[in-house]
């Protein structure tokens, strides 16, 4: 069963919260990053981007990128914009965002998760890893002796960890504030973590939503220090990482479409009359799908929708009903010629936080050929392929609000 446990956070004061959340570092490049954190010295992003303070042609994996950042990381301790909480806590974090509209809004527990629960598989996968990227994180946990960002978790509906959740809400904030982004974060802080524990430790599993390099570099940071530990008991700090889980119901996922620079030769003509050979091709100015094994294309200033016969998917199979499996198989590869979607450079990922608006700019401009829309993957979906030991394609998921670094701190506690 899953095993949860509290922490004492490194935390910024209550007025400081605002100035030292970060979003993670993985959602920005360097001149985003350095626009986000400008006049602001006390931003987590000087240590989970230590790039926007060296120059720009350092290396990213350049040993001054760690030292940097743990340097940052001393900085923000000494001056007391993060502060070590007085008692092993957890915490309730709640998240919402405005977008295209709509309201989004997430509710999670943020606790730390045992490394073995990862390594043994009852928190499961959906996404492989590179072994660029697991290198990097694991050196910053090294590095920091801390995780940094959380791993955003998900598990089943609870209605027992559902109740206790609505009880701490119900109480008053540790942390409450707007971003400047429009994103609103509340945190409440909850000191009699029994009970939580005692919810979570009857869950069979629970599944990566978003953070794979990261819940990997915390499996490997764990394995380095056991092999440094002759005394090693498997209850150390070190064999713990931060998490926060949040309930099914809670998340939402958007979608993540797809734009190709070139028709493979073909003609716009060419390419729609292919796509009428592998469905039914509609032109009525829809721009996302309704329904599953669909997609909507972007070709010469309109919109079109082709849907695939649902007699020629196999709806029992988790991998290959997707419709980023089917977009694949039935168009990109046959049609365009793309090869491995990780690797081919005509093709680029758009998430679905742009818009279809997004879409229409990279093609409009010239710079691409061709959009697709998808719809966007089910938790049901995610779950139904981490339960079946399957992997995901790549760039199939998109969670929206993401969760900030910063706000709480785990540290391995091993200097």
């Amino acid at each position: 069963m899953l095993r949860i446990k509290p922490f004492a956070a490194l935390r910024p004061p209550v007025e400081l919260a605002s100035k030292v959340a970060s979003v993670p570092y993985d959602v920005c490049n360097r001149e985003e990053a350095i626009e986000l954190a400008k006049d602001n010295d006390i931003s987590f992003l000087h240590v989970v981007r230590p790039d926007i303070d060296l120059p720009a042609e350092t290396s990213p994996y350049d040993d001054s990128m760690y030292a940097t950042a743990k340097k940052n990381f001393e900085r923000l301790i000494a001056d007391g914009a993060l502060a070590r909480d007085d008692a092993e806590c957890i915490y309730v974090y709640r998240q919402s965002m405005p977008l295209h509209g709509k309201v989004l809004t997430q509710t999670g527990v943020v606790c730390c998760c045992h490394v073995d629960d990862y390594n043994e598989d009852r928190i499961k996968k959906h996404e492989k890893t590179r072994q660029d990227k697991e290198d990097d994180r694991t050196k910053h946990v090294l590095t920091l002796d801390a995780n940094a960002g959380p791993v955003f978790l998900l598990h089943k509906d609870d209605e027992t960890i559902d109740a206790l959740v609505q009880k701490i809400v119900a109480t008053d904030a540790l942390y409450d504030f707007t971003a400047p982004d429009g994103v609103s974060h509340t945190v409440w802080r909850v000191t009699d973590t029994a009970p939580f524990v005692g919810a979570f430790g009857t869950l069979p599993c629970a599944y990566v939503a978003d953070g794979h390099h990261r819940s990997a570099s915390a499996a490997r940071a764990g394995a380095e220090h056991r092999s440094k530990n002759p005394n090693h008991t498997g209850e150390e700090e070190y064999n713990w990482f931060l998490t926060v889980l949040f309930q099914a119901r809670e998340l939402n996922i958007l979608p993540y479409n797809r734009v190709v620079k070139d028709l493979d030769g073909y003609t716009p003509g060419e390419f729609l009359d292919l796509a009428r050979k592998a469905g039914e091709l509609t032109t009525d100015g829809t721009k996302e799908p309704t329904t599953p094994y669909s997609f909507c294309v972007y070709l010469d200033g309109t919109w079109h929708t082709l849907a695939l016969p649902a007699s020629t998917v196999d709806a029992n199979d988790p991998i290959k009903s997707l419709d980023y499996v089917l977009l694949y198989d039935r168009v990109l590869a046959p049609m365009l010629g793309i090869g491995d979607i990780r690797k081919d450079k005509r093709i680029d990922f758009v998430g679905g936080i742009r818009g279809t608006e997004g879409l229409e700019k990279r093609v409009d401009s010239g710079e691409m050929a061709v959009a697709f829309s998808l719809r966007p993957t089910t938790i049901e979906q995610l779950m139904a392929v981490s339960d079946a030991g399957e992997i995901m394609p790549p760039k199939s998921t998109w969670f929206e609000p993401k969760l900030r670094s910063g706000l709480l701190v785990h540290t391995l506690d091993t200097e």
